[in-house]
């Protein structure tokens, strides 16, 4: 069992079940805690919502029903941000969850839970939601690993989806050996290879911190710097027509649900968005699809930071581009993996990505592996 003063100080866990055990299987002895957003049966399944905190559900997810016929024991559900939109995970009604790495400091979102719970060694693997980067997110500003399936490879059944089109349940973990056992559980895992040498984005528009700079020049050096290519469009517009798509999903599944007064404004964005404006958004969702199909088809793979700033203190406003880049593999469908990258000079966590083809997931986590080995930027956070 975790040291109990770990769980209350970081506040990652919501629920748990500490008399949990697994069986026999290729995930014998792997504790595993859920976003709260994903029915474990028996367990709170309320996806941060404070109308629907006593909600218990009656019958676990296909993903958790993998965990346990693979031999996994699943210890809890983790916090969240509120309905899984934000990027922060500091929720009205379950309070904020601390990144392990520094006190008062965010462990991103929305699967904060997930991640601040694997870096303090609360379970071995976390299970949590990428809508736009909300496995990813966490796993870099945590300092460990996450990987984001191919959206129609992993189940959305016992999910509280934030938007099905764009979410994956995809785990998180403190080794790249165990994210990919694992991953072969959660999904359809594709045994293809990658067909490229992959490339790098220029004319992106994202302003990115000179540390998360500093660690991605060195991963690509690590990786043979492959080539760059154009972005037919800023990130940043990108990512707010991805918003646009899920403010107005999530505003009609909520209707008539009380919540608080950021996530209800949060979500008057979408629906008060004009026809001609919100054809534009969807326009620009279906050509980046178009543009990351064709070149992770022709390249192999795309090379990206995984959030452009490093973990920031709960006290600030989240910062609005930390989902410019993940969102690409949500608007494509594709599978994509963030790797600890490096350190800010007072030893803040970052992250990198890599995205590849669905099918092509060990080809994926070939590349990861390779790139991993070279940085060796895995560091536990102190006590």
């Amino acid at each position: 069992m975790p040291d109990p003063t770990l769980i209350d100080r970081y506040n990652a866990f919501l629920f748990r079940d500490d008399a949990a055990v697994g069986s026999d299987g290729p995930l014998a002895g792997i504790a595993v805690g859920v976003k709260a957003n994903i029915a474990v049966k028996g367990m709170p399944f309320h996806a941060g919502i404070g109308a629907w905190a006593d909600r218990i559900a009656d019958a676990d997810a296909e993903v958790v029903e993998r965990m346990r016929a693979a031999g996994a024991a699943i210890t809890g559900i983790l916090n969240m941000e509120e309905g899984a939109l934000g990027s922060k995970t500091d929720n009205p009604y379950f309070g904020a969850t601390i990144n392990p790495h520094r006190d008062g400091y965010s462990p991103g979102g929305s699967s904060g839970g997930s991640g601040a719970a694997v870096a303090a060694g609360l379970c071995d693997v976390a299970l949590g939601t990428d809508t736009m980067g909300s496995v990813r997110i966490p796993a870099a500003h945590c300092g460990v690993y996450g990987f984001k399936p191919a959206t129609d490879r992993v189940s959305q059944q016992g999910l509280i989806a934030a938007d099905a089109t764009l979410d994956a349940i995809g785990p998180l973990a403190r080794d790249l050996d165990v994210l990919d056992r694992v991953s072969r559980i959660v999904g359809d895992f594709g045994e293809d290879d990658l067909s490229g040498e992959g490339v790098r984005l220029s004319d992106h528009g994202v302003d990115v911190h000179p540390a998360v700079k500093r660690q991605f020049d060195a991963a690509l050096n690590a990786i043979g710097n492959p080539p760059t290519v154009k972005t037919r469009r800023l990130l940043s517009r990108v990512r707010f027509a991805g918003f646009i798509g899920v403010s107005r999903r999530m505003a009609s599944d909520l209707h008539g649900v009380e919540t608080s007064a950021k996530l209800a404004k949060l979500l008057t964005y979408g629906p008060r968005r004009s026809v001609e404006d919100w054809a534009d958004d969807q326009a620009i969702l279906t050509e980046t699809r178009e543009w990351m199909l064709d070149l992770v088809k022709e390249h192999g793979f795309l090379i990206l930071p995984t959030v452009p700033n490093p973990p920031f203190p709960h006290s600030d406003a989240e910062p609005a581009a930390q989902a410019d880049f993940t969102c690409l593999a949500n608007m494509a469908g594709l599978p994509a993996i963030s790797i600890p990258a490096g350190w800010t000079d007072d030893g803040l966590p970052i992250g990198v990505q890599i995205v590849g083809a669905a099918g092509a997931e060990a080809g994926l986590f070939r590349v990861a592996h390779k790139l991993d080995t070279k940085l060796g930027a895995y560091r536990a956070p102190h006590p």
